[in-house]
């Protein structure tokens, strides 16, 4: 928060963490009515009653707390981004599920008079994206970013398909979800003393004894057919049969979600789930019985047993927590991924950051579960929790350097970012099966905080350009006039959104020869000198001119221009480089992407 306005406070804590928090509901009672609080637990006030809210503001700006855990795992000590960080609160959004855009533009318009540094917003609209003159948040985050505020958007949970990304408007910072090293695993124990290891979040009790184990398909109901039983699709159970029993449950193609298999289970009166599924780092939630999630090869081992004998059995060991084990970061199977299907040609997301099994705040008003009531700190996964730790390094980059633009605030992040893992391989896409990541996935990569801080050259972006970005859509001017509250011709914009200064290139369809240019400003030493370093995408010729950038006291921005040339005359798929300026010290990075395309393609009946 900036010292220089003051935040209009309805809640004060003692350590003047939260120095304000409003709550925006006029927009939803008058397109869905009065809410009923009767028959939802909801607070007419800006307290969270679902969680999510405190656990991303948490994360973005918690203080330090010691021995803090999920019911005993991950413990340790907990602190947020930027954690001396002062937090102004904008609840929009309601546990009936619904954020009406009314609201969220009066949140925006409020956190831009109270005078916030940062906002950090983890919502968004699934595909198809409206267009930017109709997107309530890429009008308010347009307005926040014209005057300085950067804004921090989550890139969504479809994935790992392809064009799902959202909030892809270049003037904020789009963010995609990483895993960590952390993770949570449990023993199972087979009646014939075979043992093997599964992920869990189960922290509640587990039988002193063996407990039976059945196979799902086994313990049907009758009207249900086997691919049903086999993923313990709803209803698909028979309860007498089930009863006292842990239920084996594989992932089908109809029912991928571990989450149904343990609800089926329960309302059967099961006692337990092992579900075999492709094993994400993405642990589930079960809070009222016990749900261990192995992969196929496990889960047909598990099979095998229950099938060679007539009484199988199975013990549960106790959660473990397992840090520093596995590699990563990589991308999540969950975050969705480029290019844009409204701006293909503006590289979304931007950058990627912690998103799963990520421990904050919850809100102790939100019971998890009739057994377990109420925590104080929670374990979750989304792009969600990955928004919120980028919003933190943009609060610190900002108590650095508080001249800085948004743009240059992402710039900073997306060209130091890393590609590669903590053990120097390259950077691994969660995806069926795994793959090398791509910017697609990544954006510029994975974020590295004090790298960020000293750049050395960022690729700056005035309000102005945003508003030519819009007339290069083709919107017309009223529409424009409308969004940007200004009268805005657009008679001499450009009709391509390829020189846009973002930090990255990107361009959809290459026919033949091709030339995009980029400003970088120097922040680092006065004088300095870059030399370019191209990594061609595979097919493409690329060359950069001129290839030596030289800053000096009266010299601090420079344009260079890049050139692409296809090699082949096909229609191609998208192939990916990098553009890399070096003077030494600093390492400047932006991902080149590019797809080359014929000028007529048709398909051959």
């Amino acid at each position: 928060m900036r010292r220089r306005r003051k935040v209009q406070c309805f809640q004060l804590q003692q350590d003047r963490k939260i120095i304000g928090a409003k709550w925006f509901v006029k927009g939803y009672q008058a397109e869905y009515g009065k809410m009923n609080t009767t028959d939802i637990h909801e607070y007419m006030s800006a307290r969270d009653a679902v969680g999510h809210g405190t656990h991303t503001a948490s994360t973005a700006a918690g203080a330090l707390v010691p021995d803090a855990s999920f019911r005993g795992l991950a413990s340790g000590v907990a602190r947020g981004g930027a954690p001396r960080a002062r937090l102004a609160v904008y609840k929009v959004c309601w546990a009936t599920g619904d954020c009406t855009s009314a609201d969220i533009l009066a949140a925006f318009d409020a956190a831009i008079h109270d005078g916030v540094d940062v906002l950090s917003v983890s919502l968004g609209q699934a595909p198809p994206l409206p267009a930017y003159v109709d997107d309530v948040l890429a009008i308010g985050s347009f307005h926040a970013v014209v005057r300085g505020i950067t804004v921090v958007c989550s890139a969504g949970n479809s994935g790992p398909y392809s064009e799902t990304v959202i909030n892809s408007a270049p003037w904020v910072l789009t963010v995609a979800a990483g895993t960590i090293d952390r993770t949570f695993l449990a023993k199972i124990t087979l009646g014939n003393n075979s043992t093997y290891v599964g992920q869990t979040m189960y922290s509640g009790k587990h039988a002193a004894t063996s407990m039976r184990i059945v196979y799902a398909e086994d313990v049907s109901s009758d009207n249900a057919d086997d691919t049903d039983a086999r993923s313990c699709t709803a209803g698909s159970l028979n309860a007498t049969l089930v009863k006292g029993n842990v239920v084996l449950c594989f992932q089908t193609r109809g029912q991928r979600a571990s989450q149904v298999a343990v609800e089926t289970v329960k309302k059967a009166r099961g006692v337990g789930v092992i579900f075999a599924q492709f094993l994400t780092k993405d642990i589930a939630s079960a809070f009222d019985i016990p749900l261990i999630q192995v992969d196929y090869q496990v889960g047909t081992a598990i099979l095998a047993y229950t099938t060679s004998t007539r009484n199988p059995t199975v013990q549960f060991g106790s959660a473990k927590t397992i840090l520093g084990e596995l590699i990563g970061p990589e991308v999540a199977y969950f975050s969705s991924r480029g290019p844009s299907s409204l701006t293909p040609s503006i590289l979304k997301p931007d950058i990627t950051a912690p998103g799963v099994n990520i421990l904050a705040s919850w809100s102790p008003s939100v019971a998890l579960s009739s057994a377990m009531g109420s925590v104080n700190f929670k374990i979750d996964s989304g792009t969600s929790m990955s928004c919120p730790h980028i919003s933190g390094v943009a609060a610190l980059l900002k108590s650095m350097h508080p001249n800085w633009s948004p743009a240059a605030v992402k710039s900073a992040m997306v060209t130091t970012a890393n590609v590669r893992d903590e053990y120097g391989f390259e950077m691994v896409s969660e995806a069926a099966p795994y793959k090398q990541a791509n910017p697609f996935d990544y954006g510029g990569g994975h974020v590295d905080p004090n790298r960020a801080a000293h750049p050395g050259l960022v690729y700056d972006m005035r309000p102005s350009d945003y508003v030519r970005f819009l007339c290069s859509m083709g919107y017309n001017n009223s529409a424009i006039a409308s969004m940007v509250q200004q009268h805005t011709p657009c008679q001499h914009s450009p009709k391509s959104q390829l020189n846009l200064n973002v930090p990255s290139i990107t361009i959809p369809e290459l026919r033949g020869k091709l030339s995009v240019s980029r400003t970088v400003t120097n922040v680092g030493p006065v004088t300095s000198k870059y030399r370019a370093r191209v990594e061609a995408p595979p097919g493409v010729n690329v060359t950069v001119n001129p290839s030596l950038l030289t800053f000096n006291s009266t010299v601090n921005r420079l344009t260079f221009k890049v050139a692409f040339q296809a090699k082949l005359k096909v229609q191609g798929r998208y192939t990916f480089g990098s553009l890399t300026w070096e003077d030494g010290t600093h390492t400047v990075r932006i991902p080149l992407v590019v797809r080359t395309m014929i000028n007529r393609f048709y398909v051959n009946a």
